[in-house]
């Protein structure tokens, strides 16, 4: 029986090079690129196949892949190992070590083989033979790599330089990135260089030493997070906070480049890391014209092209020694000698905010636009708006109630002006939206309430009265303004006579005291004490472009552009994708935690209001911002247990605010509806994954008419009552999908 060697096979790559087809939700090792299985499917059955000894396999993968990953083990024996998966990518250094971690604490000072999920090998047979040349030097302490004999000068691979030779077995002399054409040609004549194949065959203890000789740093960040982790029959999970703290390193750069006497043994079976459209031409079942042809094609006087479409028909004539790669959404042509730079291409996507390097639009993945419609609609008109047309109004004191039990009786507590003025905007949207209750009087209802007892003498509005109408708190709070301005708009167009009155009466007050003097956007308070937030501002662009669909006046919008300039040149962050919430008098991020502060559910926000001021404005570039924001919400801001939105990250992606709110989320719905119509990606099945996100985990939970608000990091609920402050979220984001789905 041979020695026990615990396999680990490194999962977490996205394959750009491999772009359109390989994207980051859905990377090459989950495609069937020659017709036998995914790649990662492959790797596993060859690690399976060892003809003799103990081969415990283990998977490193990324969490937000976890159902790819069990789906693609289902029915594979791992022979006692599983999966462990990473809350963010730290690169292969931290993979190493996590499999080392895992093989000392499990298996003792054994064998470790680490090898990746998404290599073409020629038989199992001739893998493992050499993978056994390699053991005796593993298990006398050295680090052993396997190293290919080259046959052409290739650009994409790295380099293993060799020199003396003992016993079937190299010295390594270093360790070389990937060369230029010219290099690559060098390194042929030369005789002692061979590719790397990035798999590695070590000693647990030989690499933990390393660790600690070379990257004490990676190695005891590694360990925290691993120690940290907990385990279900689906695989180890580890926290976010502890695994994104791992310094980010390639395992070459960090431990190989560094360590001595290294050995490589010259691999003896066929290798391709098909990691380049001409690599999978190389690999693919040729026709009599050197052409490899995949999917619907029709292809005519083509000669050694990989031409493939994965939807529809696509077809071409005369075409020699290039790649074309369709999808439904992306299109790819290049030289097959230039196929290695599509990394240019997808870099150049993600700065301008394209959404097509991250979601694939594939076909068996699709969910029927409009799937949810009857339910949507069966939950706003006959549920939720009947309840609040009802109980959520308070007949004796007039106005709205601030809060509902779950019991629908409503509980006591102070009325925020910024929740009357959404329950007005709430009832004026249904209204437009054909709702056939009593909008006219509910309307009219907020608005004599809030007028009678809300104004200041100045001529603006308190920040919250008592539940019988007296004021509570006087503050002319410039949040609250936009949410009476939003208001205001939709009454106008609902018909209310004193809406368009009380709107310049507000806008009249906020010219002469809640602007600021030097003109940089708005104080958050007419004393202009505190701190700066871009919330208020975001809701004050809203309130703009609102009255501008309500009059067609410009000035509206030219306030609206002055609200977007401060965007731009504050509130924005180019290099992270995200936005700021606190700053100083000076718009600079305040000190601390709250200067690195950013809330995805305000992303959402922003993203659907740019897309709006671009219709409005013919400013078609500030899309690409829409799409930045939301790509960064999306990788960073999103709880990969529930699929919510976290109610902070910081600017590094770290979790402040672990609680997952319903109005996120309903603007998440927003922002995907937006971005679909802007000339990106199509996002309609985005869009109703994030309705039935919406209802599994806030809407069906609780009685009808009501949601859950709050949820903790489990998709537990924390809701002791239910906000009427939320309803205008609900009601906003699920008639624009009402919208977007109508029948035409």
């Amino acid at each position: 029986m041979g020695q026990r060697i615990v396999s680990f096979v490194m999962s977490g790559g996205v394959g750009s090079r491999l772009w359109p087809l390989s994207r980051e939700d859905n990377p090459k090792q989950f495609h069937d690129l020659s017709g036998d299985g995914s790649m990662l499917v492959k790797t596993l059955r060859r690690l399976t196949a060892r003809p003799a000894g103990e081969t415990p396999i283990f998977l490193i993968a990324s969490e937000r892949h976890a159902d790819r990953v069990h789906a693609d083990l289902a029915g594979l024996d791992l022979a006692g190992g599983s999966p462990l998966f990473e809350p963010a990518g730290r690169n292969t250094a931290a993979a190493v070590a996590l499999a080392t971690l895992r093989a000392l604490s499990e298996f003792g000072d054994s064998l470790v083989l680490v090898v990746p999920s998404d290599h073409e090998i020629a038989t199992a047979g001739q893998f493992w033979q050499s993978i056994e040349a390699g053991s005796q030097a593993a298990r006398a302490g050295r680090l052993v790599v396997f190293g290919i004999k080259p046959t052409q000068p290739e650009t994409g691979y790295g380099y293993i330089e060799v020199s003396a030779e003992r016993g079937g077995v190299f010295e390594v002399s270093r360790f070389v990135e990937k060369p230029d054409l010219a290099t690559a040609n060098d390194y042929l004549k030369a005789g002692n260089f061979y590719w790397n194949t990035g798999i590695f065959l070590f000693r647990a203890g030989a690499m933990r030493d390393a660790f600690k000789t070379f990257q004490p740093d990676i190695w005891h960040a590694t360990e925290a997070a691993y120690e940290a982790a907990t385990t279900d029959l689906s695989g180890l999970y580890m926290p976010l906070e502890l695994y994104a703290a791992i310094p980010s390193n390639s395992i070459d750069y960090a431990i190989m480049e560094r360590a001595k006497d290294i050995a490589m043994v010259p691999a003896g079976f066929r290798w391709n890391d098909l990691g380049s459209w001409q690599s999978l031409l190389d690999v693919g079942p040729a026709d009599d014209r050197g052409n490899v042809v995949v999917g619907d094609v029709v292809a005519i006087d083509c000669e050694n092209s990989y031409i493939r479409s994965d939807g529809r028909l696509l077809s071409a004539i005369g075409m020699k020694d290039v790649a074309i790669v369709s999808t439904a959404d992306a299109t790819f042509v290049a030289p097959v000698s230039h196929s290695q730079h599509v990394k240019k291409i997808v870099e150049q996507l993600e700065k301008s905010g394209r959404l097509e390097t991250r979601f694939t639009p594939a076909h068996d993945r699709v969910i029927e636009s409009g799937a949810w419609r009857r339910r949507v609609h069966h939950w706003l008109f006959q549920e939720t708006l009947p309840l609040w047309s009802t109980s959520g109004v308070d007949e004796r004191h007039g106005g709205f109630h601030e809060t509902l039990g779950f019991d629908t009786k409503p509980l006591v507590k102070p009325k925020r002006m910024r929740t009357q003025a959404r329950q007005v905007y709430a009832f004026a949207v249904a209204k437009e939206r054909g709702w056939t209750g009593p909008a006219d009087r509910l309307i009219a209802h907020g608005i004599d309430f809030m007028a009678g007892q809300g104004r200041t003498e100045r001529g603006g509005w308190v920040r919250t009265l008592n539940v019988d109408g007296s004021v509570a708190d006087p503050v002319e709070d410039a949040y609250d303004h936009s949410c009476i301005l939003l208001a205001l708009a939709h009454a106008h167009m609902s018909g209310n006579a004193d809406a368009l009155r009380l709107g310049e009466e507000t806008f009249a007050f906020l010219d002469a005291h809640l602007e600021d003097s030097r003109m940089t956007g708005f104080l958050d308070t007419s004393d202009g004490a505190g701190e700066r937030r871009s919330n208020p501002h975001m809701h004050l662009l809203e309130a703009f472009l609102a009255w501008h669909q309500a009059t067609g006046e410009r000035a509206h919008l030219r306030r609206a552009a002055r609200i977007i300039e401060l965007f731009r040149s504050h509130f924005f962050d180019a290099e992270s994708w995200t936005l700021g919430e606190y700053f100083d008098a000076e718009w600079k991020p305040v000190p601390g935690e709250k200067g690195t502060w950013t809330e995805p559910g305000h992303h959402f926000e922003w993203a659907s209001l740019l897309v709006d001021f671009a219709g409005r404005s013919g400013q078609a570039e500030l899309s690409v911002f829409a799409r930045k924001l939301y790509a960064s919400a999306v990788a960073n801001g999103l709880n990969r247990a529930t699929g919510l939105a976290y109610g902070a990250v910081s600017r590094q992606g770290l979790p402040l605010d672990l609680i997952s709110r319903s109005w996120p989320q309903a603007e998440a719905l927003k922002a995907a509806i937006a971005l679909d119509g802007s000339g990106g990606p199509d996002l309609k099945p985005e869009i109703e994954a994030r309705v039935g996100r919406l209802f599994r985990w806030h809407v069906d939970p609780a009685p009808l008419g009501l949601w859950i608000d709050r949820i903790d990091e489990r998709g537990r609920s924390l809701a002791t009552d239910v906000p009427a402050s939320i309803f205008y979220h609900l009601v906003c984001a699920l008639t624009q999908y009402l919208d977007g789905t109508a029948e035409k």
